[in-house]
C-alpha cells in the first residue's frame, strides 16, 4: 500500500466536482500544504518524468511521475521545485519534490494521481 505524499488536508477529491460554476472531472486528490513543504514518494520505484508539463499536461506545472514497476504509476503535480530527475530510483517516503502552485492551480498543494496499467484510478483505493 502507498503512504500519503503529504500530510495535509485534502482540498479536492477524486471524480466529478463543482468548481468555478461548472462540473468537471478531477483525476486525483489535492493535498493542501505550505509552500516548500516536502512531497514524498508514496512507494518506491523509478522516476520516469520530472519536469514541467507541456501540451496536455501543462496544467500540472512542475511534476514527477514514478513507475512502481507493478502496473502502478503515481503523479505529483504543481510542485515549486523537484528533488529528483528522470531515471532516479526512489524509496517509499523519500522527498521527491516541494509543494507549490505551478500550472493551473488555485493555491499551494500537491495533486496526487494514480494510474493502473495506464488508466487513471481512484487514489483512495491505494491509500491507508
Amino acid at each position: 500500500s502507498f503512504i500519503w505524499p503529504l500530510s495535509g488536508r485534502i482540498t479536492s477529491g477524486y471524480g466529478n466536482r463543482y468548481i468555478f460554476g461548472s462540473y468537471s472531472y478531477h483525476s486525483g486528490l489535492d493535498f493542501a500544504g505550505s509552500y516548500g513543504a516536502p512531497i514524498v514518494a508514496a512507494d518506491g520505484g523509478k522516476v520516469i518524468f520530472a519536469g514541467t508539463g507541456t501540451g496536455s499536461s501543462w496544467s500540472l506545472g512542475n511534476y514527477v511521475v514514478i513507475d512502481h514497476e507493478n502496473g502502478l504509476r503515481t503523479t505529483y503535480g504543481h510542485c515549486s521545485s523537484l528533488c529528483v530527475s528522470a531515471g532516479d530510483r526512489v524509496y517509499k517516503g523519500q522527498t521527491i519534490a516541494r509543494v507549490g502552485s505551478t500550472g493551473r492551480s488555485t493555491g499551494n498543494h500537491c495533486h496526487f494521481q494514480v494510474r493502473s496499467n495506464g488508466t487513471i484510478v481512484n487514489p483512495w483505493n491505494y491509500l491507508p
